[in-house]
């Protein structure tokens, strides 16, 4: 059985998706990245994503954002973008336009009520 390397993996109890290294042998179960997120009605507000420096510049962040997309798209919600990383991002892939939402003040309040 073949091991990807880096696997995107959903914690929902802790509303977040964890980027996890499992090394070039399959071996290691490293943390090495995150997408932080707060639902809304059928609106997932994405806050946070964060790759360790250590692994930055490997198109590890994009490779997170697009499952983390792609599962909201797959769960039939919409995306509301508020990181600066996924706010850049969006409009590198116009295929996800049409499942954007706008940003408005409920979701500023659900991710302060989250990170509190």
């Amino acid at each position: 059985m073949t091991v990807e390397r880096f696997e995107v993996r959903e914690l929902p109890d802790q509303s977040r998706y964890v980027l996890i290294d499992h090394g070039p042998d399959g071996t290691l179960s490293k943390e090495i990245g995150e997408e932080s997120y707060v639902d809304v009605g059928d609106e997932r507000v994405l806050f946070h994503t964060g790759v360790s420096d250590e692994y930055s510049g490997k198109g590890l962040g994009s490779k997170l954002v697009r499952v983390v997309v792609d599962d909201i798209v797959a769960a039939g919600k919409r995306i509301v973008p508020v990181c600066p990383y996924v706010v850049a991002w969006l409009p590198k892939h116009p295929e996800y336009a049409d499942h954007i939402a706008e940003r408005r003040s409920e979701h500023g309040a659900a991710v302060k009520a989250l990170t509190r």
